[in-house]
């Protein structure tokens, strides 16, 4: 079964900065070993999994029947160096730094975002108990969150291109490895304090382009995320899934990371043709996945 098509960005804290008895519950399953990054998908989707073909069904993966949160384990944790953060103004903890699933927590988001959207019919057919109830659940366990605010944020199919914002270009991690190979990889990771700068920067100008709409909606929810965290915490853009759907020759030739720091320049230059130029390339490159989604 392929990697689910999902992309991540994530937030790597260090140790030191999650209070007990988190800190220790989170020690404890280092010591027994670590969630690879590349397997993240599959260990959420295995939860989701588990959380439906129980009896009686739980509302969220990682807790019990009774709602209670299931002991966070070695599979819930994923582990970066500080020295595979590419060098920055800002500097990162020296580790180990710490990026928990926090799955139970971003299902509940997704919960309370399905509530308030929802037509009341499609959700009497999908729910298995009283939207009170679960909005309830699902308020409670957000407001359980350490840093009030998830570790990780996800997308679907593509990247938001404002994310990669946050990168700096010239250190890409990429492995090419067969498709169905979880080695296979795309990432950049850099320290917190770089991330915020970019984005703020990226979101001054976007709002004078474009107004308070589209990118910069993306890029000032995205900074206000960064701000719980720790600073000197490590940011991530990973691919994740993505990779199994782009051959060796369109991941050496993706320059998306480039292009969109390009586009930033120029707007501060007021260079439109540069721009126009930049945004056509991410086009071309991302409506082929686009595509995909549409046809699968």
């Amino acid at each position: 079964m392929p990697r689910p098509f999902v992309a991540y960005l994530r937030v790597y804290e260090p140790l030191s900065s999650f209070d007990a008895p988190l800190s220790n519950l989170i020690g404890e399953a280092l010591a027994s070993g670590r969630l690879d990054p590349a397997a993240a998908g599959e260990r959420e989707r295995e939860l989701w999994f588990r959380s439906q073909f129980t009896a009686p069904v739980t509302a969220l993966p990682g807790e019990f029947p009774d709602g209670s949160p299931r002991p966070i384990s070695a599979a819930d944790i994923m582990v970066l160096d500080s020295a595979e953060v590419a060098p920055g103004v800002a500097t990162v903890g020296k580790g180990p730094l710490v990026c928990p699933l926090d799955l139970r927590a971003r299902c509940a988001a997704a919960m309370v975002g399905f509530l308030a959207t929802a037509s009341p019919v499609l959700r009497d057919t999908v729910l298995t108990a009283s939207p009170e109830a679960l909005r309830e659940q699902a308020t409670r366990v957000l407001s359980e969150l350490p840093a009030g605010a998830v570790h990780v944020v996800s997308t679907t199919w593509t990247v938001p291109l404002p994310w990669f914002v946050i990168t700096d270009p010239a250190h890409r991690h990429l492995v090419l490895a067969p498709r169905e190979d979880a080695r296979r990889r795309v990432a950049w990771r850099v320290p917190i304090g770089d991330a915020m700068s970019r984005v703020e920067r990226a979101r001054v100008l976007a709002q004078q382009t474009f107004g308070d709409d589209g990118p910069t909606k993306v890029l000032e929810d995205t900074g206000r995320w960064l701000e719980h965290f720790n600073t000197e915490s490590a940011v991530e853009l990973d691919y994740g899934g993505l990779v199994q759907l782009l051959d060796d020759d369109e991941l050496r030739g993706d320059t998306s990371a480039e292009d969109v720091h390009a586009i930033v320049t120029a707007l501060e230059r007021g260079d439109g043709a540069e721009i126009a130029v930049r945004f056509e390339k991410l086009r071309d490159f991302w409506s082929e996945l686009a595509l995909r989604e549409r046809f699968s």
